[in-house]
């Protein structure tokens, strides 16, 4: 059968609807404010007929995915405490070891939505840095230890990284901190390495400064991290992290975990964690990543 476009519209709205409830509507309605530039999306797919008729199945996919364009956040309209950080390097510059696709998903998606979520909780509240959000996080709730851990540890996550031509060694002085704690690079890579293949289903590992101010590798669950107060694993201020979350890896690696760790150390940025080290961590203070 066919219907006309104005009742496919109402078609794919209950179909949002009924995927996302009363939040999906929310995201929507805003977009109602502007019929003009729907109108013009809508004119995008007129049938030839001038009929403006469509199989109801053709309708729906083509419309949902109009509104679609609206229920997608705009990263560089973030509004809030935080905003998106800028990816620096291209989308395609890890490769071969990371695509390009998992970038993209990676960076403009799921860093933005913790994002996103994270501004949400903070709304209505003081403004503070976000390394002290991290050592209150636990005690904050679900919302915050959630979303503000996924903020950071993206963030340092992105900024440690870089072009495999431009990954460079570890500078002397962390050098000789991971001499000292480990025997050599390679003896950490294999630590570091074991503990996040071990990480059961979602999280991240960890190589960081302990407050005796060695260097060591650990591991936290979910999106938390070493710098907040009560987190599982061993307290410490990170200069490196590793996400072994799916979304990290799985387009490209599958179920094959242990291959992407390998592969990552291929796009480390040690001039980015060696300044983590010497700036931050050495001192005692948490790692600023935005």
């Amino acid at each position: 059968p066919t219907i006309p476009l104005a009742a496919a519209m109402r078609i794919a709205i209950l179909s949002l609807l009924a995927a996302g409830g009363a939040e999906a509507f929310t995201a929507f309605a805003p977009s109602l404010a502007a019929p003009k530039s729907l109108r013009l999306r809508q004119e995008a797919v007129t049938m030839s007929s001038n009929e403006n008729l469509m199989s109801r199945r053709s309708a729906v996919l083509v419309t949902s995915g109009l509104l679609g364009s609206f229920l997608v956040p705009k990263e560089s309209k973030a509004e809030g405490a935080f905003s998106l950080p800028p990816l620096p390097y291209d989308y395609k510059s890890l490769e071969p070891y990371i695509d390009e696709e998992t970038m993209k998903l990676h960076h403009d998606k799921h860093f933005n939505a913790y994002l996103t979520n994270l501004n949400k909780a903070l709304e209505g509240k003081s403004a503070a840095k976000l390394t002290d959000i991290q050592k209150e996080a636990i005690k904050a709730g679900p919302a915050i230890r959630n979303n503000g851990g996924g903020y950071y540890n993206h963030a340092l996550f992105f900024k440690e990284m870089g072009p495999a031509a431009n990954s460079g060694k570890p500078s002397a002085a962390l050098q000789k901190a991971i001499d000292s704690s480990f025997g050599s690079v390679d003896k950490m890579k294999e630590e570091f390495a074991a503990a996040a293949a071990k990480r059961f289903g979602s999280g991240w590992a960890w190589l960081g400064v302990t407050p005796e101010g060695k260097l060591a590798i650990t591991s936290t669950p979910n999106q938390d991290n070493p710098l907040m107060e009560g987190c599982e694993g061993q307290k410490m201020i990170p200069i490196l992290g590793l996400d072994v979350w799916e979304h990290a890896y799985y387009l490209k690696y599958q179920n094959r975990r242990p291959e992407y760790i390998s592969n990552w150390w291929s796009v480390v940025n040690w001039e980015a964690v060696s300044s983590n080290y010497e700036k931050f961590a050495v001192k005692g203070i948490p790692v600023e990543v935005v």
